[in-house]
This record gives C-alpha cells, structure tokens and sequence, in this order.
C-alpha cells in the first residue's frame, strides 16, 4: 500500500484514502452550503458530480505528476463521517491543506485533530518542509485552528479571491517543522 492509501488514525478518528465510493457517504454533510461561506467552491451539484470528481482524485497526482493530490475522508472511530481533510504535495515538498468539518461536528476538535495527524503524515514519506494556508479573513474558527497548530501568519492578501459577489482578503499561513528548519539553516550555512 503506498503512503498516499495509508488509513490515518487519532485517538478519535480514521482518515480513509478517498475514494469515489465515498461521495454517497460524504454529499449529505458536503451539501451544508454554509461550509463554503469563505471558499469559491460551492456545495456538490449532484452525487453525480461529486462520485466524478473523487474519481479525478483517486489517481492521487496531478495529470502530469508534478503534484501529489491527497485527501481523506474523515470520520469518528466508532464510524460516522465528520468531514474531509485535503493536501497537495508539489515539487519542492510544500504542502497546501484544506478541510471540511460537516456542520453538526464543528467545534469538537475534530479539524485539530485531522489536520495535526495530516500534517505528520506529511512530513513522512511526502517529504514535505513547508505547510501553506490560504484563509479568508472572515473565517474566524478557521484562523484560530492553524494558529493553535503552530501555524505563522505570513501575509495579508488583499483582494486575493472575488466570489458570491464579494472580494476575499487572505491571510497566508505557513508552519516548518523543526526538521526543516534546521535543514534549511545547514543548506545556507554551506554556501
């Protein structure tokens, strides 16, 4: 089994490998439209749309190669789903992560939980060295999640989206782990 197929567990949670079997499970929970209040998505159009689209995904890499696309299906040990966690790997190990909490389920720690087991997979046999963040300004549960992960605000993004009518401000959101950083300094130190 390859490290992108890997079942992820926490102390309350599995992350499944996603698969397109997943959608009839997931579209209940992904259906909430105010999931995607801060984001251009918006809701799945129709099971159809979304089996389709985690079909695309199951390949687990961009057309051509230069990307890992990597997400899990969250859901609680005791097996209902709870949302999904999202990660693109690219070619110089910087990792981009997203997730959906389904509504019922916010602020239970189950985001803290995904991400932070995510992120170590990451830094596993995806080499990553750098995690970024996009967040729009006014999601709030979100930028208090990455900063209570360790996460660095770096940049404010004016204008950075336009979407249901309104301009997005960004912040850019980046953590290095120890590791990496370390490994940074020794490259500069060698030049």
């Amino acid at each position: 089994m390859s490290a992108a197929n890997t079942v992820l567990t926490t102390q309350r949670l599995t992350l499944e490998p996603l698969t397109a079997a997943h959608a009839a499970l997931l579209l209940d929970g992904l259906s909430d439209a105010s999931l995607f209040s801060f984001v251009p998505q918006n809701p799945p159009a129709s099971l159809e749309a979304l089996t389709a689209r985690y079909q695309r995904l199951e390949s687990r890499s961009s057309p051509d190669g230069a990307e890992w696309w990597l997400n899990w299906a969250v859901r609680l040990t005791d097996g209902e789903y709870v949302g999904v966690v999202e990660a693109t790997v690219d070619e110089d190990n910087v990792a981009s992560m997203g997730w959906f909490i389904f509504t019922p389920h916010q602020r239970k720690g189950y985001a803290a939980e995904a991400v932070a087991k995510l992120r170590e997979h990451l830094m596993g046999p995806f080499m990553a060295e750098e995690f970024k963040i996009f967040i729009d300004t006014r999601n709030k549960a979100s930028i208090a999640l990455v900063e209570a992960l360790g996460f660095k605000r770096e940049a404010l993004l004016p204008n950075a989206d336009n979407f249901k009518g309104s301009k997005s401000d960004e912040y850019r959101y980046s953590f290095k782990p120890a590791a990496a950083k370390a490994s940074s300094g020794a490259k500069k130190a060698k030049r």
